[in-house]
């Protein structure tokens, strides 16, 4: 496909118009059209972008022939019957996270999006953030060594979802960052919450995962907590690193430390004989760019390929199987929950 790419909106909250000012800023790419059920919404769309066509049913959308891509931006709720209908529609979608709560429901979609030779991508922004893909290079080249475990920290004070609880909304961009890193899907998870905002919809969630060769992973999310963090720590057997995604002058810190088992020998009583190490703190260049203009990026450019996103299938459904389970142990009070 050689020519323009022509790009339908759905959904004009948060994301939908940074889709829009990133795409109309590509030489290859237009909006055609927005959509959204709230007029305020509409108006301010119009107000922005004069020249876009303002519909307030989805469904003119996809209609529309000169059409070739749809951006699905709305609540989580509804991605699973918007991406159907837009496949079946015959329009690439690339769809903001989560792609679905249910393992089937994704299953289903991927299987369609294949069968009808449709591009189906989802939005792990965090995928094409520099510092998550330097770290991903750093192990990669293999100097860090075995990983012992992970854990995240992705807190602020709101904004507050009443369509899904904390883990679905903010522990999903962690499950993807893990499971790329580790290229892997976790075996058991456990998850504990409280809802303190609104009945049945968790607001603090505490995640505990475990991967393959024993590497642990913990997660805590929260949209009611003081403090904004976007926060990671990484141990391996050989070095450690922290990656801090508002520290915009050095996000990835490499540490080199760590501890050896020298002797359990009975003469040190209830310790272990350890050798400990601790050299220098390195802070490797990381290149800023947007996030979100990388990823729709490579969503046109794997449209004009006819290629889909070479690690999409799998991996989405991994995230949605972590993420349903999260849920299920939520519902059981913690429950240790296998994700077969």
């Amino acid at each position: 496909m050689n020519e323009k790419i022509n790009i339908g909106v759905i959904g004009l909250g948060h994301w939908g118009p940074n889709h829009i000012r990133v795409f109309n800023n590509f030489h290859d790419t237009k909006v055609l059209a927005v959509s959204d059920i709230n007029p305020e919404c509409l108006r301010r769309a119009a107000d922005l972008f004069p020249s876009i066509q303002i519909e307030s049913d989805y469904k003119n959308i996809l209609k529309c022939k000169d059409i070739h891509a749809v951006i699905i931006a709305t609540p989580t709720s509804t991605h699973y019957q918007l991406t159907k209908e837009a496949i079946l529609a015959g329009k690439h979608v690339l769809c903001e996270k989560p792609l679905c709560q249910s393992s089937k429901q994704a299953s289903e979609l991927i299987k369609l999006s294949k069968e009808r030779k449709i591009i189906l991508m989802i939005g792990y922004i965090f995928l094409y953030n520099s510092g998550i893909k330097k770290i991903k290079t750093l192990l990669d080249e293999g100097d860090f060594g075995d990983i012992y475990y992970l854990s995240s920290t992705r807190t602020n004070l709101g904004p507050v979802r009443k369509d899904v609880n904390a883990a679905i909304d903010l522990a999903v961009h962690d499950i993807s960052i893990f499971n790329w890193l580790l290229e892997s899907v976790p075996y058991y998870v456990s998850a504990h919450g409280a809802s303190y905002l609104q009945s049945g919809i968790q607001d603090v969630v505490f995640i505990n995962l475990r991967y393959p060769n024993n590497v642990l992973a913990n997660i805590e999310v929260s949209w009611l907590n003081p403090k904004k963090a976007r926060q990671m720590t990484l141990v391996a057997n050989k070095k450690m690193l922290t990656w801090d995604d508002l520290n915009l002058n050095s996000p990835v810190a490499i540490y080199d430390k760590g501890a050896n088992v020298v002797s359990t020998s009975a003469d040190y009583g209830n310790f272990l004989h350890i050798s400990m190490w601790e050299g220098d703190v390195r802070l490797p260049k990381v290149e800023v760019e947007e996030p979100l203009k990388s990823q729709n990026y490579h969503f046109i450019q794997s449209i004009k390929s006819k290629e889909p996103v070479f690690w999409e299938d799998k991996f989405t459904y991994g995230v949605t199987k972590v993420l349903e389970s999260i849920n299920r142990s939520l519902n059981e009070y913690g429950k240790l929950v296998e994700i077969a």
